[in-house]
């Protein structure tokens, strides 16, 4: 069965050329040129994935994807004319899977998007993992801690869970971005410094001094129990 794409890209050439190659990999693909219809079409349509231009008029790309974000778990494969490290940290901060920036091969593209619809799909459910108060759920796709709900980006709830499968383990940043993104050479081990960073503003008490999600200097992370009993 084919999967449907949305492409939000307000110059009509590059949607098109976007389209093509989509389509010539078996993709259904829809087209909104504007913020506005991305989002309707999105909410109607409920595409597998959104190719998503940062600089969309109206409503612009980081404010789709934060919307989107916040009501589904769509993937998006974002498009940036930007190429400082800060706008491709809040995109990524912001829930987008994987971002490329213009010029970009078309060719390219279609690889990184069978990247990310194949991860999800060979993605098992798995029963709920615990590390002390911290509890993943990836039926449910839900993160809670002390029993209160922690919202995160499908980024940071594929890492939590990674480290949570293993509590204790350290794993290098290689063996995360392998695990979160197969051998995908495009994505950096910065992408995996991102999450943890937004992660610990919502599971930690202290992020100076991080009691679950740790850092081991010169390796990589781990993600430990804790002392539950803390205050």
């Amino acid at each position: 069965m084919s999967t449907l794409i949305l492409v939000a890209e307000d110059d009509e050439n590059q949607a098109e050329l976007v389209r093509r190659y989509l389509e010539q990999d078996h993709h259904r693909v829809v087209v909104a040129h504007d913020g506005r219809q991305a989002l309707d079409v999105a909410r109607a349509r409920q595409p597998a994935l959104v190719v998503l231009d940062l600089m969309l008029p109206g409503i612009n790309g980081l404010d789709v994807c934060r919307t989107l974000r916040a009501e589904s778990d769509v993937l998006v494969l974002m498009l940036t004319a930007r190429s400082t490290e800060d706008d491709l940290l809040l995109g990524l901060g912001l829930g987008a899977d994987d971002y490329m920036t213009k010029p970009f091969s078309p060719r390219e593209l279609v690889a990184r998007v069978r990247t990310l619809l194949r991860r999800t799909r060979i993605e098992p459910p798995r029963a709920s993992l615990r590390a002390g108060p911290i509890v993943v759920d990836p039926i449910r796709h839900e993160v809670t801690m002390r029993g209160e709900p922690v919202d995160c980006t499908p980024g940071e709830f594929r890492l939590l869970a990674i480290l949570a499968s293993e509590v204790d383990r350290v794993f290098t940043r290689e063996q995360l971005l392998e695990r979160l993104h197969g051998f995908d050479r495009y994505i950096t081990d910065r992408t995996i410094d991102t999450h943890v960073k937004n992660l610990r503003r919502k599971i930690e008490r202290d992020t100076r001094r991080p009691a679950h999600l740790v850092t081991v200097y010169g390796i990589g992370y781990k993600l430990t129990a804790g002392n539950s009993d803390a205050p």
